[in-house]
């Protein structure tokens, strides 16, 4: 490792634990009273959730209005108006909007499944229940019915629709605009206990999609801040809520039967038609505590992953969670370095799930008996998943203490075993903001046993460090980063497929506003550079990226990026560059075009040679009448070499939904990936082509997001150099029924 390398990395652990000097904490804004309606007054009994605020009780609500433009203008008065209601019984919240629009018939909605009107016309809020800038319940409904909730964690900087509560909704397009009213039970939500009054954070937002998306907020907002949820507004209230029972009793019953091609060309089902009862429980013993478990869960109705192929990485793939029960509450555990990754837990039998808050604490248990051993391997240059054959019990403990609201110290505990193997994780992080600036760390330790033969180390231990600050307001970002993690370092309940390195990072970047009434929204600069050794100093990347993107009319951004680096890989340097352009708009309502293309220079791994990469990945999003929704994605590769093609990649994603109503959909996926390669350019006997083709239709009638039918089919097929034309492999059926009991 030369001094030049070493001056580097101490130059940039220093800026961290400089950067904190002389900021400023951001003021509190004044407190907005909510009123009560008394339910033996009958107040509460003449709100019905129709979409038209006409009842009596909206008369004694208190008034707000969506009264700033955040986006494209900047806080400046909103150019249509938006007027909230809000006022509680002791069970409930009531939120009524009152939406104007002068040309009401070019409001964008459709019938939707749920979390996926993003697209649309839209009205909601965000809750933050603890007040503690931290974490936000997400309520939405667009001008027919449709429905979005979710969780936004301040530090992911993003939203999480993973979370689905229990609440009631309805809304009507007018001849001004449109209504919309929303009951949310305090059953479904969790706060402070005690019988004091409460202060909660909230924010209410329309989002308006024309030839700009327009966005509206309750309160000014400072656009790219670092701290999205300290410009919410405090309310103040709630001291004689009531909760309920708070427990939800949810059993389940799934019929299932999967068909395989047999070497004689036959079908065979090898388990039969399987009969499984499930169950899942969730109980609040106090509005800031949860306790939920499952039995035999099936997620059989879960939508399948979006069809991928990288011939440019040797690491495993990352596909996102979507079962439900791991969903819900994940944000409790996050931390810098993704330890926890739930689709590492493949195949549970049983599981149990904690989680609260207490004062300044908050706490997170996941325990599960896992039918599979999924085991990603990690290592310098490469990851793969590996099964073993046995049970295993799988343990997640997770603790937060908020030092106070811009500081917080975590520590994290992750333990998976079974039959001559364990794996053990533990670690401690911290978190500190202030205005634009944030400084997060992470210190981790593993120590594993495997099977023998399983690994090249049966036994491997070791330690990773992550250390970031980051400052971004509305015009500047910058980010500066070290993450080292030893050879030996191991986390099988999480997803870090690489091991063995140190890597830093600087970046930064500028953004530009268009003044009111521009073409051009804004124009936004982003640039990094980033040096990987391995842990004997062995340099393995060093790479520059820029970016430039230029949002403008008909919802339309167009990218523009270009990246240089040099690579390790068969114990030689290779040189990378290609370019980039992005484009994507929304002509009609409805209607979304998105086109990304990549061309230069590229490792092709397989043969330890550099070639041209041509990429082309087009993408189309249609609404069709009321409720019909197709999305599209094509994805097409080919490289270039020695005077012919290595090879062509082709990867085609269909999705087809048709919502007859709020309650029921049909969904249909096609997934198709073709591989072809000219076996004479390559060094090692590889096969010349590969196709395969999966389908899965899918009926839903849902009452609630956890009481319905689902019914299914799914169909899968492959061709190699062996079978030359596309070939049956594998088709199953399923019919699952849930309902969610509430006492």
């Amino acid at each position: 490792m030369d001094d030049r390398y070493r001056s580097a990395r101490r130059w940039l652990i220093f800026s961290l634990l400089i950067a904190v000097a002389g900021l400023s904490p951001m003021a509190a804004a004044s407190a907005l009273h909510i009123p009560k309606i008394d339910r033996a007054g009958d107040d509460a009994a003449a709100i019905t959730i129709d979409g038209a605020l006409d009842d009596p009780a909206w008369a004694r609500a208190e008034i707000v209005e969506l009264a700033y433009e955040n986006s494209p203008g900047d806080n400046i008065p909103a150019a249509v108006r938006t007027t909230a209601r809000i006022l509680y019984s002791e069970d409930a919240l009531y939120i009524g909007f009152v939406v104007q629009d002068p040309e009401p018939d070019r409001i964008r909605a459709f019938l939707r499944d749920r979390d996926a009107l993003y697209e649309d016309d839209f009205i909601g809020l965000q809750l933050d229940t603890f007040n503690d800038q931290r974490r936000a319940y997400e309520f939405f409904v667009n001008p027919v019915g449709a429905q979005a909730d979710g969780i936004r964690e301040n530090d992911a900087d993003n939203g999480d629709n993973a979370w689905d509560g229990l609440w009631s909704s309805a809304a009507r397009i007018t001849a001004s605009g449109y209504e919309a009213e929303m009951r949310i039970p305090f059953a479904t939500l969790r706060f402070k206990g005690g019988t004091a009054s409460r202060r909660w954070g909230l924010r209410f937002m329309r989002i308006r999609p024309r030839d700009y998306l327009y966005v509206y907020f309750n309160e000014p907002r400072e656009r790219g801040a670092s701290c999205d949820l300290c410009a919410m507004r405090t309310i103040e209230g709630f001291s004689d809520v009531k909760q309920g029972h708070n427990l939800e009793i949810t059993p389940t019953l799934t019929f299932g039967q999967t068909q395989l091609r047999g070497a004689n060309g036959g079908w065979v089902s090898p388990e039969g038609t399987q009969i499984d009862p499930g169950l899942d429980v969730s109980w609040a013993p106090t509005p800031n505590l949860t306790l939920n478990g499952t039995l035999t869960p099936d997620f059989s109705q879960v939508e399948s992953d979006s069809a991928a192929i990288d011939l440019s990485s040797n690491f495993a793939l990352f596909f996102p969670e979507k079962r439900p029960f791991f969903m819900e509450s994940a944000d409790y555990f996050n931390t810098p370095l993704e330890i926890v990754y739930t689709r590492q837990i493949a195949d549970p039998d049983i599981g149990l799930r904690l989680t609260g808050r207490s004062g300044r604490q908050a706490y997170g248990v996941v325990v599960a008996r896992d039918a599979a051993t999924q085991i990603l391997v990690p290592g310098i240059l490469g990851s793969a998943f590996l099964t073993l054959d046995q049970t295993a019990d799988a343990a997640i403990g997770r603790y937060r203490y908020d030092l106070d609201a811009n500081a917080s110290l975590g520590a994290i505990v992750t333990y998976r075993g079974g039959d001559d193997y364990r794996n053990a994780v533990a670690g401690i992080d911290g978190r500190w903001q202030s205005g634009a600036h944030r400084i997060t760390g992470q210190w981790l330790r593993s120590d594993s046993r495997y099977p023998v033969g399983l690994r090249s180390d049966d036994a491997p231990a070791g330690n990773a460090l992550s250390l970031n600050y980051a400052y971004g307001d509305s015009k500047w970002k910058a980010n500066l980063g070290h993450t080292r993690i030893s050879p030996g370092f191991t986390a099988d309940l999480g997803f870090i497929g690489q091991v063995g390195f140190d890597k830093s990072v600087i970046g930064g970047g500028r953004t530009w506003y268009g003044v009111e009434g521009a073409k051009i929204n804004s124009i936004a600069f982003y640039s990094d550079w980033d040096i990987t050794h391995r842990y004997d100093g062995q340099l393995l990347e060093r790479e520059l990226e820029a970016s430039v993107r230029i949002a403008g009319p008909l919802q339309s951004t167009l990218g523009i990026g270009a990246l240089a680096r040099v690579r390790f890989w068969n114990d030689r340097l290779f040189d990378e560059r290609w370019g980039t352009l992005s484009l994507a708009a929304t002509p009609l309502p409805g209607v979304k075009l998105g086109l990304q293309l990549r061309h230069g220079d590229q490792l092709d791994l397989l043969a330890s040679r550099t070639g041209r990469v041509s990429e082309w990945q087009p993408t189309l999003l249609l609404d069709l009448g009321q409720g019909i929704n197709v999305n599209l994605s094509y994805s097409a590769q080919s490289l270039r070499r020695d005077g012919g093609t290595a090879y062509d990649v082709a990867v085609l994603d269909g999705r087809f939904s048709w919502q007859f109503n709020p309650r029921q959909r049909l969904r249909l996926s096609v997934q198709g990936t073709q591989v072809e390669r000219d076996t004479a350019r390559y060094p090692v006997p590889i096969a010349a082509r590969r196709r395969d083709l999966a389908a899965q239709l899918l009926y839903s009638y849902r009452i609630n997001p956890r009481t319905g039918l689902f019914a299914g089919y799914s169909h899968g097929g492959y061709a190699d150099d062996i079978q030359h034309s596309l070939t049956d492999l594998s088709r199953s059926v399923f019919l699952k029924l849930s309902y969610a009991w509430q006492p």
